[in-house]
């Protein structure tokens, strides 16, 4: 799967610009129209992980693939995109509209308590989508309208009231039934191989002693995407001939092998960072990936 896409891939590629405070803002948002963003001479979606949240209303025919799921709509659709998860979607219609408006979690976790991923719409394993009959679509277009009209402002506490405008959107949305015609998608174990092996990865690198690795087990993974742990890890053999505990161990051996070698760490730190109770454990697991111990791994 390709890296997540950032705040500036995304300015770049739909604009070939980006905005004058988007290194100092780090609750950076902004709202767009969709039609000004795609369409002939734009980039279409890639299936990949964002480094942002996302909140589009679309119209027209479309197909979306979230995680190992798909759904295919024909009106208008409130959206929901998790930075945890990979996506994309297509059009099947000549005419699409609509609007979205992006945003770093620190937008929200500034101002208030809580964790975004608590929120349904924003769970693993949730259902992200909520279609809109003719009258809710106005209503939200109205708050996205709000939105563009407000960034546009020279309003001193514009994003105090931004910040209202989306909260509003959730809970909107939460008020309604999500979609349940989410479906499995015919390569639905490939993606769920993809979005575990976006999880395994966020984990690293590991930058302090004080860090740690703490998704260590393939049960560990299904509890995160809310499958079996039968599902996922038929679904990581068949998609690349190795099973769950080999993809984390190699993972981790790899991990190990750098701190060992890039750091001052003792082999106890090391031994904690990587999820590790006892610094016998990882000895003997190192030892078995690499045929060394850490400490000889380290002389070498």
């Amino acid at each position: 799967m390709s890296k997540p896409e950032s705040l500036e891939d995304f300015y770049q590629v739909k604009f070939n610009w980006l905005p004058d405070n988007l290194q100092q803002d780090i609750g950076h948002f902004n709202v767009f129209r969709l039609e000004d963003c795609v369409g002939e001479g734009k980039e279409p979606v890639q299936y990949s992980r964002r480094d942002f949240y996302k909140i589009t209303l679309i119209r027209g025919r479309n197909v979306y693939h979230y995680a190992d799921k798909s759904l295919e709509v024909n009106g208008t659709t409130l959206m929901f995109f998790n930075p945890q998860v990979p996506y994309s979607w297509e059009s099947l219609s000549e005419e699409t509209s609509g609007f979205f408006c992006i945003f770093k979690e620190a937008f929200f976790t500034e101002k208030m308590r809580g964790n975004l991923n608590e929120l349904p719409m924003y769970a693993i394993g949730g259902k992200p989508a909520y279609v809109l009959n003719d009258v809710q679509d106005e209503q939200i277009s109205q708050l996205f309208q709000k939105m563009i009209d407000e960034i546009n402002s020279d309003y001193r506490y514009k994003y105090d009231l931004l910040r209202n405008y989306v909260t509003e959107l959730v809970h909107y949305a939460l008020k309604m039934q999500p979609s349940e015609t989410l479906y499995q998608h015919t390569d639905a174990k490939s993606r769920i191989t993809a979005v575990f092996t976006e999880l395994l990865e966020r984990q690293f690198p590991i930058e302090s002693p004080s860090q740690r690795f703490r998704l260590r087990s393939a049960k560990d993974f299904a509890e995160q995407l809310s499958v079996h742990v039968n599902h996922l890890n038929r679904s990581i053999r068949e998609t690349t001939g190795k099973t769950t505990t080999d993809h984390i161990a190699e993972r981790l051996a790899s991990e190990a092998k750098a701190l060992l070698k890039h750091t001052d760490w003792n082999i106890s730190e090391i031994s904690y960072t990587l999820g590790f109770e006892e610094p016998a454990h990882f000895n003997n697991f190192f030892k078995k990936q690499t045929h060394l111990t850490p400490s000889a791994f380290r002389a070498v």
